[in-house]
């Protein structure tokens, strides 16, 4: 490994409204990276092989005072932006085409919404072509200047690559073989996962009952927010102890557990508020919109001071990994968050804590053996 005489901390200039601040920190720095791993909120990108911090600007200022000349600021290149247009006639056409097959075949609300924006710039691209004449390849082309000209993310890929390969499989019907397009490779990254202590600052943070039930209801039942904005009344089944949930992800009707400690929330939560259909309902009486449990979240973290890269997603999987560490069966965590797969599931044994505490190292058994051996010699 080549060592610089002269190492310095990279700090990247974050762009407007970004989250977290970015750093560079040499390897043989580590007497400095030891310095601001202390430092509270600071994170590890794995893949990116960069620390983060919460991006303000007393952060800033300290991470100036702490280590002066060894922090050299540099510009982040901020990628092209997607162009906004209003589509032809001919691409409305295909857009209006398509939107039809995907509603005939259940495809949900959002998914359909996503797939047409995205189709709106392909078609774009490819406005004077003949969408059916369309090779593999230039499709391939495609994604990679998506990639290259505007950075866009391994998770945006494969959703521009789904929407591409909807139009053509099910729109066009053309086969399925033909339009085998390279992904990225699938990333290993673990799920966050939130320590039980953190989990029960966040879900009591909230002083509205409310707020306090939508919270408890994601990480007690282990739920999407999705599938607590579709909850209905009589979907809490009390006598029977559970909560049904209809039309999860996958169009797959399901059972999760309805926890004692949930339900006495709930019925206070019912008593006070009396929703009429849905469970959560939104102030004219209308579904919870997922901005509104978004904003309780980030409210309820910032107060906290826990993690800062948690979302509500994060306590779906604290709910499977916590389950896990008390050594439930995977079959029941698998049917309790609707995975077809136990594969899926099976990621977070991945996550489950690898410490002195959960695990005994075979060095300790080693000396142990060494120690009793000795005494039976004396």
């Amino acid at each position: 490994m080549e060592i610089s005489k002269n190492p310095v901390i990279v700090l990247y200039t974050p762009r407007a409204n970004a989250g977290r601040i970015k750093l560079k920190i040499p390897y043989e720095m580590k007497a400095e990276r030891e310095v601001f791993k202390k430092l509270n909120g600071t994170f590890y990108h794995y893949n990116q092989k960069l620390w983060s911090i919460v991006n303000t600007a007393e952060n800033i200022q300290h991470l100036k005072r702490l280590f002066g000349t060894k922090l050299k600021m540099q510009a982040t290149e901020a990628p092209s932006a997607m162009p906004s247009f209003e589509p032809s006639e001919k691409i409305q056409k295909e857009l209006d085409r398509n939107q039809k097959k995907m509603v005939l075949k259940g495809f949900s609300p959002a998914t359909i919404r996503n797939y047409q924006h995205n189709l709106l710039h392909f078609f774009r691209y490819f406005e004077t072509a003949e969408l059916r004449s369309i090779s593999k390849e230039q499709i391939e082309g495609y994604v990679f200047y998506l990639i290259s000209k505007h950075r866009i993310s391994e998770q945006k890929q494969n959703l521009v690559i789904n929407a591409i390969k909807c139009y053509y499989e099910h729109t066009l019907e053309m086969p399925r073989e033909y339009y085998n397009i390279t992904r990225p490779k699938k990333s290993k990254d673990l799920p966050n996962v939130l320590s039980i202590e953190e989990v029960m600052q966040i879900i009591n943070h909230p002083a509205n009952l409310k707020h306090k039930a939508i919270l408890h209801i994601i990480y007690g039942a282990g739920l999407r927010v999705g599938e607590v904005l579709r909850l209905r009344v009589k979907d809490i089944r009390s006598e029977d102890g559970y909560i049904f949930i209809k039309d999860s992800k996958g169009k797959r009707d399901r059972h999760t557990v309805l926890s004692p400690v949930l339900l006495a929330l709930l019925r206070e939560y019912y008593k006070q508020f009396k929703p009429a259909y849905w469970l959560f309902e939104g102030q004219d009486g209308g579904q919870y919109s997922s901005k509104s449990i978004q904003r309780i979240f980030r409210s309820a973290v910032k107060a906290t001071n826990t993690n800062p890269w948690s979302t509500p997603h994060t306590l779906r999987h604290s709910f499977a990994t916590h389950l896990m560490e008390r050594g439930v069966n995977i079959r029941y965590i698998q049917s309790a968050l609707g995975h077809a797969s136990t594969k899926t599931t099976e990621v977070y044994t991945r996550v489950i804590g690898i410490n002195n505490k959960t695990l005994k190292s075979p060095l300790d058994t080693l000396y142990e053996s060494v120690t009793f051996d000795k005494s039976q010699n004396t």
